[in-house]
């Protein structure tokens, strides 16, 4: 039997959270999700069960996800190297073929069967349906002293026909977007997904770009997981970048989160999969549980300061 305490929590959440569930009813949010989550059914349940509340109560989620890890565990398991630069993955033809098992078919795969656990109405895509996500090869990439980079199948966003995603959030769907695609000519390309995540994002309008990994969000210090940000503008992010102060895995995320606010994000928020809840905090607390990046700081409100969030 539910006690007296346990009612007036639940009542008190409850109160708490409808503000915010009135602010973003019917609003767009682009989460993307790092693959080392989905390693974990406890993790991935965890954090689709949060995804499932958000759409219940009428937020319109895209899901991106990434599929790194199980990648390179693959690719290790076959005897194939892994190379990264500045944090992005080098894509050769076996490379490819690997992403190409892990992303449209390992992990997207788990996710929507999860979903289908937990009732929530997911249909699976990738860049190539319908046209999703139109791409280029990236050509080699001068660097300063140092020969051309060759990230091989790697594309570059091109468009994004956000027509089709709308089509199936119209519709009640969620959808959830591996972050492959392929050229005019065919060739499939590997796309890094917080590229395509921020890319989406701006092209829907999104009220917010919800990045989730395994860190707890931007670092002061890189060595010291208590040096958490909790808010950053643009100009502040990319001094961290100049300084040296933002680990390699982060870098592409910086690049994401830059493109997502200069093309009409207004928020973007990094938070980790690790914390439990962090979704939901997120969403329906000012505190929230990691780093909110906006384009100036003066963009927040008096909640939002006060708070240190």
């Amino acid at each position: 039997m539910t006690s007296n305490k346990d009612r007036a929590i639940v009542v008190s959440a409850l109160k708490h959270a409808a503000p915010y569930i009135r602010l973003f009813k019917g609003k767009v949010f682009v989460l993307k999700v790092g693959g080392e989550v989905f390693a974990d059914p406890v993790a991935t349940h965890a954090l689709m069960e949060q995804v499932g509340i958000l759409h219940q109560v009428g937020i319109r989620v895209v899901l991106i996800h990434g599929g790194g890890p199980q990648s390179t565990e693959l690719a290790a398991a076959l005897g194939l190297e892994t190379t990264f630069i500045e944090g992005r993955r080098v894509t050769d033809g076996d490379s490819l073929t690997v992403a190409t098992m892990v992303l449209n078919g390992q992990i997207n795969t788990r996710i929507l069967a999860t979903c289908r656990d937990l009732q929530i109405p997911a249909v699976g895509i990738s860049g190539l349906d319908a046209g999703l996500i139109e791409a280029h090869r990236r050509p080699p990439v001068e660097r300063d002293g140092e020969a051309p980079v060759d990230y091989g199948f790697v594309g570059d966003i091109e468009a994004v026909n956000a027509e089709i995603l709308k089509k199936q959030l119209d519709n009640g769907l969620m959808p959830v977007v591996s972050p492959l695609s392929c050229d005019a000519t065919g060739t499939v390309l590997n796309i890094n997904a917080d590229t395509v995540a921020a890319a989406i994002a701006a092209e829907l309008q999104a009220e917010k770009l919800i990045l989730a990994t395994g860190a707890p969000g931007i670092l002061e210090d890189v060595g010291d997981p208590l040096s958490l940000i909790s808010y950053i503008d643009r100009a502040a992010l990319k001094q961290l970048k100049a300084d040296g102060k933002l680990a390699d895995g982060m870098l592409p995320k910086a690049a994401a989160i830059d493109a997502a606010i200069s093309n009409g994000v207004s928020r973007v928020h990094i938070i980790s999969y690790k914390f439990p809840d962090s979704l939901l905090l997120e969403v329906f607390t000012n505190e929230g549980t990691g780093t909110l990046v906006v384009d100036d700081i003066a963009a927040l409100t008096t909640a939002e300061q006060g708070s240190s969030k």
